[in-house]
């Protein structure tokens, strides 16, 4: 008899069915580990449960307090698993191990890039894919447009309207089994068996390949051109502004990355997209996404416990708890709103916003790493390592982003709505109405100064730094300013 394979909860789509006989474990246990948004639990438990539904007989659900408890004495083989505890816990069983599926390129192709490269670069890596796929490349060593990247042209800042004027994006329609699982998590709250923070529901992102297809293909006819102009700025009244939300499904396995590339870079075939937005959409997807994914295995298992500036505040209760309310400073508390009502937010409010303060406050990577797994709908234990540890905390001393990504308020005054509504002033570092951002960016510099001198892209900083002449009284106010809850 045919082993039975074991699909985990990011192998979901048909990418990762060869036809056989298929188990998928719903582990109690695994949604009460930390505290966790009540719509991810949602939706990994409605995407188990819709594909156990279109398994049909072919399928074995199996309910069960621990995977182990579920998955011991079979025959099984599994692709392998996305999580280093996934991995280990496959071979333990003895499970065939097939290479894993769901990325652009191997493990092994990226082993060959690397080589003997020391201080490899996402955007050599980028490069290199693009050749060897010849996506958006008009000839060899020849990209689209004459340019492999078009960052440059896709920092618009905010405009100077409520919204971006796009339709409303395409959301699935909950069925009985979304009902279903809200009831059980019902249960599992009441019981005590979880801890379930942020707003519950409706169910915004794609489940199923069907539902993700659908999600693709409004995104390509709806916001697609205005993705990259506007990829990273804020809008209070517009959350998804034009980002494509199509990170769950592919974390989920139902939406393959290549057939998201190849939609987009279709519609940039028939001219109907203009390239920078294309070539932004890619970049995030076959240069950033695939290298995070490789980074998680070449960084190894002890990466997130990397703490190169000394960060060692908690994280604050208001960010545990999701109380935007608690938070002072409009664009942070903006953002943890969207996180508490939407389980999401874009890579600006998460990088400059959510992850400058963590930055600026010191907070502990390890323990932030674990807030951004637990609290945004698309993430997963390899997807937040180098994403948070790396590039916004700067913990890794580098190995992800040649510099912290740390910024005052100007930043973000200029890429958002939210300061023309704030108590506090991002033109001040100083005083009752001085923006903690502000202020926050020259306490940071002052508190990390000795562990990053010898960054070259830190010497114009750390000057304007040592020209302050307030310096002192800027770090004694960030001292004494009120935390966002013990």
């Amino acid at each position: 008899m045919s082993r039975t394979r074991w699909i985990v909860a990011n192998q979901l789509g048909t990418a990762f069915d060869d036809g056989g006989r298929m188990l998928i474990v719903e582990a109690k246990r695994a949604f009460g580990r930390r505290p966790m948004h009540r719509q991810k639990a949602h939706l990994y438990l409605s995407a188990m449960r819709h594909r156990a539904e279109e398994l049909g007989r072919r399928g074995v659900y199996k309910k069960a307090d621990t995977f182990r408890e579920a998955l011991e004495g079979r025959d099984l083989e599994v692709i392998d698993p996305t999580s280093y505890a996934a991995r280990r816990l496959a071979r333990d069983l003895g499970a065939e191990i097939l290479p894993s599926r769901g990325f652009v390129t191997s493990e092994a192709e990226f082993t060959a890039f690397i080589g003997e490269q020391e201080h490899a670069r996402m955007e050599d890596f980028y490069r290199w894919v693009r050749g060897r796929t010849g996506i958006l490349m008009e000839a060899p060593d020849h990209p689209a447009g004459g340019r492999w990247n078009f960052d440059a042209d896709n920092r618009h800042p905010a405009p100077k309207s409520p919204t971006l004027g796009l339709p409303e994006p395409w959301w699935p329609a909950e069925d009985d089994i979304d009902a279903d699982v809200r009831r059980t998590l019902d249960r599992w709250e009441r019981d005590g068996d979880v801890r379930l923070v942020g707003d519950d529901g409706p169910r915004r992102f794609a489940v199923t390949g069907d539902e993700a297809r659908s999600a693709l293909h409004d995104f390509v006819e709806t916001r697609l051109n205005d993705f990259g102009p506007f990829e990273d700025a804020i809008l209070t009244s517009d959350w998804t502004m034009a980002h494509s939300l199509l990170s769950v499904p592919m974390n989920l396995g139902v939406l393959d990355p290549r057939d998201a590339i190849d939609e987009v870079v279709a519609a940039f075939g028939r001219g109907d997209a203009p390239l920078q937005s294309v070539e932004g959409f890619v970049r995030q997807i076959l240069g950033w996404r695939e290298w995070i994914w490789h980074s998680y295995w070449r960084f190894g298992e002890d990466y997130v416990t990397s703490n190169r500036l000394n960060a060692r505040r908690r994280v604050p209760v208001a960010l545990q708890d999701l109380d935007a309310d608690a938070i002072e400073e409009e664009c942070l508390s903006q953002a943890v709103r969207g996180v508490r009502e939407n389980a999401w937010a874009h890579h600006i409010q998460r990088l400059m916003v959510i992850g400058n303060h963590a930055l600026q406050r010191g907070y502990r990577p390890h323990e932030m790493n674990d807030w951004f797994v637990s609290m945004f709908a698309d993430g997963t234990p390899w997807v937040m390592p180098a994403n948070v540890v790396g590039m916004t905390l700067h913990a890794d001393g580098g190995r992800v982003a040649t510099k912290p990504y740390a910024a005052g308020g100007a930043y973000i005054d200029r890429m958002s709505d939210h300061c023309g509504r704030c108590r506090f002033d991002p033109k001040k570092r100083l005083g009752e109405d001085a923006c903690p951002f502000t202020a926050g960016y020259w306490a940071f510099l002052d508190r990390v100064e000795s562990r990053i001198e010898g960054n070259h892209r830190m010497q114009r900083p750390l000057a304007g730094l040592r020209r302050l002449a307030d310096r002192d009284a800027v770090v004694e106010q960030e001292r004494r300013r009120p935390g966002l809850g013990a």
